[in-house]
């Protein structure tokens, strides 16, 4: 009985109430359009999206380049010291890996498979 009495005076309410148009709000960016995320990025993201745009790489975040591994053409491993440990999978499906150490100056050999690695100096970016 309650919710009919309730029901009934709602239904009332709504008919009889006048709706007065509101007002749109106007968007603040409506006239420059949104912002590109360049313009947005602030920080660490700002530097990471300037460098990206100038070619370098400076997190490693992308794909290594391919090399030959050849004595012409090492494979590059970049390190902060003059000495590294590097990992070889000497065939496509072998499970094994053949670790040993690269040490800087010329290519060094994998003394499994006989490609060849060179260690590069690597800053690091901070």
């Amino acid at each position: 009985m309650a919710a009919r009495l309730l029901l009934r005076t709602a239904v009332r309410a709504a008919t009889t109430a006048r709706v007065t148009p509101v007002k749109t709000l106007a968007r603040g960016m409506a006239a420059g359009g949104i912002p590109s995320d360049e313009e947005q990025a602030t920080g660490l993201e700002k530097i990471v999206m300037h460098a990206l745009k100038d070619g370098s790489d400076p997190y490693s975040m992308l794909k290594p380049k391919e090399y030959a591994g050849s004595k012409q053409d090492p494979h590059l491993v970049p390190s902060i010291t003059n000495k590294r440990v590097v990992g070889c999978v000497c065939e496509e499906d072998n499970t094994a890996v053949v670790w040993f150490w690269l040490h800087a100056g010329e290519a060094q050999r994998c003394p499994s498979c006989g490609s060849h690695y060179q260690l590069v100096s690597h800053e690091l970016p901070h």
